[in-house]
């Protein structure tokens, strides 16, 4: 698709300034793929409110978009709009994540929640809680709106809820069928290829190839909705999401990697220089990542963008009955 290919295109451009843009979980597709899976499974009436809801609070006309909109109503493309909002509002930025280190017990899961700024579980709450409040002004329950469906995709993200002291993967430079990482800013020794990004975007685009995000989203609806009944019945919990997703990190995103990578003793740390140059560390084991590892990762990969979008149409069904 052209616009695929502007995208990879602009990515490319700002890598080579070393500017990268910030990991964007899902990528455009992927979020645009769960909110279709998840107006498919919406009753009328709650499509109908949150499309009301949406309507009273439009996106500001002057916030730069990275994602197109070809095709897509109002719902699906408010999907990405909480990336865009990231950098008009860099404190949002922790609600996109949950930092749970790899070895982690999930009893441990609230204390990786209890920095200041939250994390993807404290925020899908607080944000529902504004729009369940019709006390609120518009705008602001039209924003709640549009981050419940952007974090309940990346609350399904694996990489959104493990590190191992390498932000989520971002710190581990991989080949990706045979495109070797690239240097992208050497002060914090960021590359391109790496595990996060190629979670995020480019499992889905190899196997979505030509495909729209309507027909990939029709696609996994056909294959998975019928193995997901609970998915479409169930309470949030939103603790257990975040766990779920923590899992398959570790027993696919990290334990299918041709090369094993340790567990590292958790540390705080604010660029892929530290933890003893954690991304130059993990260059040096050479991942390279193809056939072997595009089969396994990529049924988990839909798998969760469907579980994702029956669980978003779910919650907004019981919010609007």
């Amino acid at each position: 698709m052209l616009r695929v290919r502007l995208l990879c295109a602009a990515f490319a451009a700002l890598a080579v300034l070393g500017i990268a843009p910030a990991a964007r979980a899902w990528g455009c597709e992927g979020h645009q793929i769960v909110a279709l899976i998840a107006e498919k499974h919406m009753t009328p009436h709650a499509r109908s409110e949150a499309l009301k809801v949406l309507a009273l609070g439009p996106i500001d006309p002057s916030l730069s978009r990275y994602c197109g909109a070809d095709g897509l109503d109002a719902f699906a493309d408010t999907s990405t709009w909480a990336d865009d909002e990231r950098t008009a509002r860099p404190e949002t930025a922790a609600w996109h994540f949950i930092d749970i280190p790899r070895g982690a017990a999930k009893s441990e899961i609230e204390k990786y929640c209890a920095n200041p700024t939250g994390c993807v579980i404290s925020a899908l709450g607080q944000q529902l809680k504004v729009l369940r409040d019709h006390a609120s002004p518009a705008q602001a329950r039209a924003d709640a709106l549009r981050y419940v469906i952007h974090l309940v995709g990346d609350i399904h993200q694996p990489l959104h809820a493990s590190t191992n002291n390498d932000r989520g993967g971002n710190c581990v430079p991989v080949s990706f069928f045979g495109r070797a990482p690239v240097e992208t800013n050497a002060m914090q020794e960021t590359y391109s290829p790496n595990l996060h990004e190629v979670w995020d975007v480019q499992i889905i685009e190899r196997f979505s190839q030509r495909s729209s995000p309507r027909q990939i989203a029709d696609q996994l609806d056909r294959r998975f909705a019928e193995t997901h009944h609970q998915s479409r019945r169930s309470s949030p919990d939103f603790r257990e999401w975040a766990w779920e997703s923590h899992q398959l990190a570790e027993t696919i995103a990290y334990g299918e990697l041709p090369h094993k990578i340790a567990i590292e003793a958790p540390r705080d740390i604010s660029s892929c220089a530290d933890d003893d140059n954690i991304a130059g560390r993990m260059l040096g084991l050479h991942e390279s990542l193809a056939d072997a590892y595009q089969p396994r990762a990529a049924p988990a990969i839909e798998d969760q963008l469907e579980k994702a979008g029956l669980r978003l149409a779910a919650l907004l069904n019981s919010l609007w009955p």
